[in-house]
């Protein structure tokens, strides 16, 4: 698979689960996203450790690595070879969650089908494993929202982030057109996966609760990702937005 295609089917996957948010008409449809946020767990072949050969053979080099203990993640930084979307690939280290969630979390995802399993391509073709009961999301959602996520979304875009600089329009325009969209943004640097520095004004966006259906039957509407809009606090055009999304403090270096 070329970047090109993988892009565009992590583009089609993530409007077909957030239809609202593809259905906008705020910006030009040929918009590039700055970058894309990703949720994985480190676990087979979902880890960073597998995923990255295949994404290296597709012009990724790693820009960096973010530690995050209070929530668990380990976060690549992933830049193209050209001047498409960065990857930001948040990893959960399910050796974080307690004993109860841990082997709830790792027995649905021994269900995987071996078919979806395979490459980067795992990341795009929706949740590998089946869907979790209602009562098993909400014990995984009070251990860490992100392993409830993972459990009823599997490997997956979360939201895709966008540069007002590179959209030629201030954050508070493209801010006003969204809530008179009827989506208001989350109060803070919070996007639902990682904090954002504080180099950059930031909103996120949490897209429109879809209905689930849970293994059990039940059916229940999440509110399963979104998007953001970024916007440097002082104009600079030397580093990509991405290169200084996530705060100074979180980066590490990795032997």
């Amino acid at each position: 698979m070329q970047r090109e295609e993988f892009l565009q089917q992590l583009w089609l996957d993530y409007v077909h689960t957030h239809p609202d948010i593809g259905s906008l008409r705020l910006w030009p449809l040929s918009t590039q996203a700055e970058y894309l946020t990703l949720v994985t767990l480190n676990y087979g072949p979902f880890a960073m450790n597998a995923l990255g050969l295949p994404l290296a053979r597709m012009g990724y080099r790693s820009a960096g690595y973010y530690a995050m203990a209070d929530k668990g993640l380990l976060i690549h930084l992933m830049a193209p070879s050209d001047d498409t979307s960065w990857l930001v690939l948040a990893e959960l280290q399910i050796g974080t969650l307690s004993k109860a969630p841990r082997e709830a979390l790792t027995t649905l995802v021994h269900q995987s089908h071996p078919a979806d399993c395979k490459g980067h391509n795992l990341l795009c073709r929706g949740r590998p494993w089946p869907m979790p009961s209602w009562t098993l999301y909400r014990q995984l959602h009070s251990a860490h929202p992100l392993a409830a996520w993972l459990a009823v979304m599997g490997p997956r875009l979360h939201h895709a982030g966008f540069d007002c600089h590179r959209m030629q329009a201030p954050l508070a325009t493209l801010n006003e057109q969204l809530e008179k969209a009827g989506m208001p943004p989350l109060s803070g640097q919070q996007n639902g996966v990682f904090s954002v520095s504080n180099l950059l004004e930031h909103r996120f966006y949490p897209a429109m609760p879809q209905k689930m259906v849970f293994n059990d039957g039940d059916e229940h509407r999440l509110c399963l990702g979104g998007l953001a809009l970024i916007q440097k606090q002082v104009s600079d055009d030397h580093e990509r937005v991405a290169e200084i999304l996530l705060p100074f403090h979180t980066r590490c270096e990795m032997a």
